[in-house]
């Protein structure tokens, strides 16, 4: 098979029924369709059984925070879906709930007349207990395809407690995966059979223009960006052709729009990270005989890009997909505090009874209520924009955990003001930064501080001094 075996798992060891009408794809968090492994895994079986390929992508209503802001921003990557299907062999089933439970037993019913289900194999959220459940309905193969970053999550089995540790993992394994990659455009000169009839328990619904009829949170209104991968794709372009070059020096500054900020569409699988490195290998006119051997877990110059663009590739690859590699591994404990390690868990419970001259409920951090205008403004850019910046994030996080009671608090906190306003929140990388604001990936910091203890310590005042925030303020905090 093209798709590498590595990101192939198996949830449901059944037969393949090849006397029934198609392969299924259920589409959950690789909502594309180009540099999709999974969908090329299913295109692989529908080949191999000459059988019709049905792509079935839903929408649920009741999901945690589900509201219109991300409704909006899925229904716009379903409408862009729905028109790059339609000129090809597969049929794309899209179906949007308009109330809870409405499509229970709709997959498992799909399934029934499947010869192999096919899925996304994506590590967060309720992605996984989703699937779990509905594999033991099942009486057909279902696998899961990997198709989240340039290394497969399941090629170690060592869970990495450091960028430096991952970093150097990956300068010795890496390269042969730089060269599996999937197919741009897996529906390029496609051809196989087509459903002669729709079977009955296929839904019929269009994908809706609007949601303000549909039973989700309306308080979170929906944001100028634009969701789909059509809009994911212009931001990549726009994004490696005019900022990359300025990244290192741009990506911290609060007021240059430096960053890449494609955080949304990857989240939402509207862009891979294989697009991502495709453009920047296109600018760079890089090719993989340019690699060396291992730096020993160096952030610079293993990869013989710029400077700029070997700093975009540290957080595309190592710090992100470190995320990846502590959600897969650790499914029951990377969202709880028990996973941080021995030394933040005991530097928390030394400072845990320290008098915090501030504190702050939830409702005034989801307001902007706070002394601080520059966290106030970050808070602000997040219920406006739906996003906010990179470096302002590590701030958040840490003055979210000075003002709140215990860490525990704290990381509710964070948990529920990303996954509520943000577009690339619920995600690896999200609960990575969480935990890093409590010290997971980091190290014991001196001097030891109330409150702080021995984790790394942020001020605004500090922040302000570096960076240009005036402006920044002057925008978001009110």
């Amino acid at each position: 098979m093209s798709v590498p075996e590595g990101r192939v798992r198996v949830l449901r060891d059944a037969p393949i029924h090849s006397d029934r009408d198609y392969v299924l794809y259920w589409m959950t968090s690789f909502r594309r369709a180009r540099s999709n492994f999974a969908l090329e895994r299913a295109i692989e079986h529908a080949r191999a059984l000459k059988k019709p390929l049905v792509v079935f992508e839903a929408l649920r209503v009741g999901y945690e925070f589900a509201n219109d802001r991300l409704h909006t921003f899925v229904l716009q990557g379903m409408a862009v879906n729905q028109a790059r299907f339609a000129d090809s062999p597969v049929h794309y089933v899209p179906f949007v709930e308009t109330e809870a439970g409405v499509g229970k037993g709709l997959l498992e019913a799909m399934a029934g007349r499947a010869c192999v289900l096919v899925g996304d194999d994506w590590p967060s959220f309720f992605v996984p207990k989703m699937q779990a459940a509905a594999a033991k309905k099942l009486d057909v193969r279902f696998e899961v395809v990997d198709s989240n970053g340039l290394y497969p999550m399941h090629d170690t089995e060592r869970v990495f407690t450091t960028a430096h540790s991952f970093r150097t993992h990956l300068q010795k394994v890496l390269p042969p995966h730089l060269m599996a990659v999937p197919k741009e455009d897996p529906l390029e000169g496609l051809s196989l059979p087509k459903l002669s009839a729709l079977p009955r328990m296929f839904p019929r619904a269009a994908i809706p223009t609007s949601v303000a009829a549909l039973p989700i949170d309306h308080s979170v209104p929906a944001v100028k960006l634009v969701g789909g991968s059509e809009a994911g794709e212009a931001r990549l372009r726009l994004f490696v052709d005019k900022k990359l070059a300025d990244y290192a020096e741009g990506r911290n500054e609060p007021e240059v729009d430096g960053t890449s900020a494609l955080s949304p569409y990857l989240h939402f699988g509207h862009v891979s990270t294989h697009q991502v490195f495709a453009e920047i290998v296109r600018k760079e006119r890089w090719h993989i005989e340019k690699l060396g051997k291992s730096i020993g877990g160096s952030k610079e110059g293993w990869w013989k890009f710029t400077p700029s663009t070997e700093a975009f590739i540290d957080e595309l690859v190592t710090w992100r997909e470190l995320g990846f590699n502590m959600a897969s591994h650790c499914p029951d404990t990377y969202q709880s505090l028990d996973s941080l390690s021995s030394w933040a868990k005991a530097t928390i419970a030394a400072h845990a009874k320290d008098p915090r001259p501030h504190l702050y409920s939830l409702q005034q951090l989801e307001r902007g209520q706070t002394h601080d205008e520059l966290w106030n403004a970050a808070m602000g850019q997040l219920r406006r924009d739906g996003w906010f910046h990179n470096y302002l994030r590590m701030l958040w996080g840490k003055k979210i955990y000075e003002w709140s009671k215990s860490a525990a608090d704290a990381l509710h906190a964070m948990e529920y003001l990303m996954g509520k306003y943000s577009l690339d929140g619920r995600d690896p990388v999200s609960w990575s930064g969480y935990f890093w604001v409590l010290g997971r990936y980091d190290r014991p910091w001196g001097p030891e501080r109330k409150i702080f203890g021995k984790l790394r310590y942020m001020s605004s005042d500090n922040t302000a001094k570096k960076l240009s925030v005036k402006n920044y303020i002057a925008k978001y905090a009110r």
